[in-house]
């Protein structure tokens, strides 16, 4: 979700301190029906805590950085445009202004953590696993790659499809601005103007408006914010080349999402016909999966690009399975929603506000209503 070592002195005394509380409040972690026991709950919720703040403690301020004769200039170019966007998202998308991603850590590896979901071999809904703070989420957070995938092994002996991702940032929804804000890292802020964005925007808007219990209103609430965002920028900016870029990149990942949304529609389906035998539905649901991959070879030829750079969908595609396109189809399914509430609260207007006060309104309904009000805005996006 280091190899940094923790800091002492009274930074260590607060760490301690937090270590100390997350721990304790494992045992307040609830597991309803259909979710997932948390294994060893307070050697998880450890790692949990001892992660995030080894990962804090590695962090300096972005103006440290920029000053330091030994830090690369491209780092240093990219720390100044993060502070750019760190301005842009307060100023004109009305994300909060706080201590988030106003430091720099080098973590010294590829990923902030890895991501555990998994699903029934039949089924497209996410196992979940409930926390004191973020309620029912559809993953799990490893520090440690190793322990990740050892969980899903686990998983996957008892019949559950799984998957294990790289995760390149992730939000503490606030929690974390006592001790610095959840700050830049090596896994993502070279990743270039456009994904560097994207994930500002993201990050800030889960720090905006978070449901418990609803990971499919979060991200798709936080995609729709960074997708409108982006948009914003790019209107701003004067390099015809990032904005030609932009659409680019835009009808390649529109292309591949259509893709996947079409092969969980069509699991779906599959799912459905209970009249068949699980044997007869697995055997459907292997076809379904190897037509993804066909499909995906030739949308791929069509895009002519170097094969690293689309190496991760390579092997995303060839591990595909429940698990993985449940999680993907939560950060998608109602986007479009979002998009239709922002066109009707703000338009043409550069006040954001309306719309995050009609997103919160449907935050607060109860969970079959927000659904509903959704679903209509969907239709009301179709039209």
């Amino acid at each position: 979700m280091t190899r940094g070592r923790m800091t002492v002195g009274r930074r260590g005394r607060l760490s301690a301190s937090a270590i100390a509380l997350v721990a304790g409040l494992a045992a307040c972690a609830h597991t309803p029906p259909g979710s997932e026991p948390v294994e060893a709950p307070l050697a998880y919720y450890w790692q949990s805590a001892e992660g995030h703040l080894r990962l804090l403690a590695a962090a300096r301020p972005v103006n440290d950085w920029l000053v330091e004769e030994g830090a690369p200039a491209q780092l240093k170019a990219h720390l100044r445009l993060s502070q750019r966007l760190r301005e842009f998202a307060s100023q004109a998308l009305a994300l909060p202004d706080n201590a988030s991603y106003t430091r720099y850590a080098d973590l010294r590896r590829s990923a902030a953590l890895w991501n555990l979901v998994a699903a029934p071999p039949l089924s497209l809904q996410l196992r979940t696993w409930c926390h004191p703070v973020t309620g029912c989420v559809g993953y799990q957070g490893w520090f440690d790659e190793a322990r990740a995938r050892e969980t899903a092994t686990r998983l996957a002996g008892r019949g559950l499809d799984v998957a294990v991702y790289p995760v390149p940032a992730y939000s503490t929804l606030g929690w974390s601005n006592w001790l610095g804000g959840d700050p830049l890292l090596n896994t993502f802020v070279q990743g270039g103007e456009l994904e560097l964005a994207r994930l500002i925007f993201h990050e800030l808007a889960h720090q905006l408006i978070y449901v418990k219990d609803d990971t499919a209103f979060n991200e798709s609430f936080a995609t729709a914010v960074e997708r409108l965002g982006l948009a914003r920028w790019l209107a701003g900016s004067a390099d015809e080349r990032l904005r030609q870029a932009y659409q680019e990149a835009e009808r390649r990942r529109q292309a591949f999402r259509a893709l996947k949304r079409e092969t969980r529609e069509r699991l779906a389906d599959v799912y459905a016909q209970t009249g068949l035998s699980d044997s007869e539905r697995l055997g459907r649901k292997a076809q379904v999966l190897a037509d993804l991959r066909g499909a995906y070879r030739q949308l791929r030829t069509s895009w002519g690009l170097d094969p690293a750079r689309v190496f991760p969908a390579d092997r995303w595609v060839e591990e595909a399975n429940n698990a993985s396109l449940a999680a993907e189809g939560a950060y998608d399914q109602w986007v479009p929603a979002f998009e239709a509430l922002f066109a009707r609260e703000v338009g043409g207007s550069t006040d954001w506000r309306p719309f995050y006060a009609a997103v919160r309104r449907l935050a607060d309904l109860p969970a079959p209503a927000r659904r509903d009000g959704l679903e209509a805005l969907l239709r009301t996006g179709s039209r």
